[in-house]
């Protein structure tokens, strides 16, 4: 029995209530996918001996890729939130994994880009994402149908609570 099933709510009828504890059971099992990923990263980055960088920053640079890009960009392609964008990307800069310039036009803003160093975890988490996604095809864990509906699914909660935070007020 999960810690919502207890859940109960006078405004729902007996499919809405339904409803409601499948949509936190996903809720849970989002927050705990993305942890389980971050943990998976740092068992990696540990067994390959790169202990200077964090899972979080790994997945910073695996994002940015070959742009070039602003704090500000990242938080508004909805990346990541507020002042750890600035502090990881001050730590990637610090420890060589990351470029960084004033912008020309607007010299209070500071324009990112991967190095080397930061090229190379990129492809160490892309091998890693790889070899998982042929792990999960080939052990049929999940399908390529599946996949697609899963991800059509999430766009679509992704587009209602984005509509929600643009248009609630």
């Amino acid at each position: 029995m999960s810690v919502h099933s207890k859940l109960r709510t006078n405004n729902l009828n007996e499919k809405g209530q339904e409803f409601l504890l499948s949509y936190l059971e996903t809720l849970s099992m989002v927050e705990r996918l993305h942890r389980l990923l971050l943990d998976v990263l740092k068992d990696e980055f540990e067994r390959l001996g790169l202990l200077d960088i964090n899972s979080v920053q790994a997945l910073l640079l695996f994002n940015i890729g070959d742009n070039e890009v602003t704090a500000g960009e990242l938080k508004s392609r909805g990346y990541y939130q507020g002042s750890n964008v600035s502090y990881n990307l001050k730590k990637l800069v610090e420890t060589g994994y990351m470029h960084h310039q004033r912008c020309a036009i607007d010299r209070r803003s500071v324009r990112v880009k991967l190095t080397a160093k930061g090229q190379n975890v990129r492809k160490v988490i892309n091998e890693l994402f790889e070899k998982h996604a042929e792990g999960i095809l080939g052990k049929d864990v999940v399908g390529i149908e599946a996949i697609e509906n899963i991800n059509f699914s999430l766009r679509k909660v992704e587009r209602y609570w984005t509509d929600q935070i643009r248009y609630i007020y």
